[in-house]
């Protein structure tokens, strides 16, 4: 009996293990330098620009926004995350920062993904005008205190289970910002919820882009068990144990 309950202690632990990495894959946009709010003659930045609940494919712009952001021509707000021209897929891959650290990052202080593609780089060093959206999916554990930690520019809206978590808009340089899902989904239960990524790079000085989490995303190449899977894991081991003990000789 002891011997197979170390065993399946022992197959718990292994499948517990972190995967070293996390690949999230997303759609990235180009827009043209002239177009409306891509290298507009004045900027303006701060929280409050969109709705705090995503009820479609893209973010929705508040009174403020609309008075901040341009929703009308080829560069209009409506058609940052949902046109189909001009755009091509795009994967980061988020690498554990110590081995079962359980923490992934993925970190670029030169962000340009599309350099020399699609409309190209309008005679600048780099493809400065773009955005990013990324839709997964993460396992939420109540009470584990998971974390998700954005630094960068320009406009960074980051959703979870379709509440605004991240809310940087507007056209500034790099701003930090963290939320705590524990604090962001109280009351929520442990289980798979949306994650809703939106990036706009809209001037042509810097493009900074950082990610820290600790969240465990679907999409994982190599996919950790679900803290729910786990304890069944353990208890069908145990069991399995048990029976194999009971059977008559």
């Amino acid at each position: 009996m002891k011997h197979l309950l170390v065993a399946a202690l022992a197959t718990l632990s292994c499948a517990t293990s972190f995967a070293a990495a996390i690949t999230l894959t997303g759609t990235v946009r180009d827009f043209n330098a002239e177009g409306v709010n891509f290298e507009a003659p004045s900027y303006a930045s701060g929280a409050g620009f969109v709705n705090s609940t995503l009820t479609g494919p893209s973010p929705t712009l508040t009174a403020l926004g609309a008075t901040k952001i341009s929703n009308s021509g080829t560069g209009a707000f409506s058609n940052w995350y949902t046109n189909t021209a001009d755009s091509m897929a795009y994967g980061l891959t988020l690498n554990e920062t110590a081995p079962g650290s359980g923490i992934y990052q993925y970190s670029s202080s030169s962000f340009f993904p599309i350099d020399n593609a699609l409309l190209g780089n309008q005679g600048r060093s780099h493809n400065y005008h773009f955005t990013y959206a990324i839709a997964s999916t993460f396992s939420y554990v109540s009470g584990a205190g998971q974390n998700f930690a954005f630094t960068g520019d320009d406009d960074v809206w980051v959703y979870f289970d379709k509440q605004l978590g991240i809310d940087l808009g507007g056209v500034h340089g790099a701003q930090s910002q963290t939320v705590n899902l524990d604090t962001l989904m109280s009351g929520k239960a442990s289980g798979d919820y949306s994650f809703d990524f939106f990036f706009a790079e809209r001037h042509t000085t810097q493009s900074n882009l950082k990610i820290t989490t600790s969240l465990v995303f679907k999409d994982t190449p190599n996919n950790v068990p679900e803290p729910g899977s786990l304890a069944l894991m353990a208890v069908s081991l145990v069991g399995l144990a048990l029976a194999r003990r009971r059977k008559p000789v």
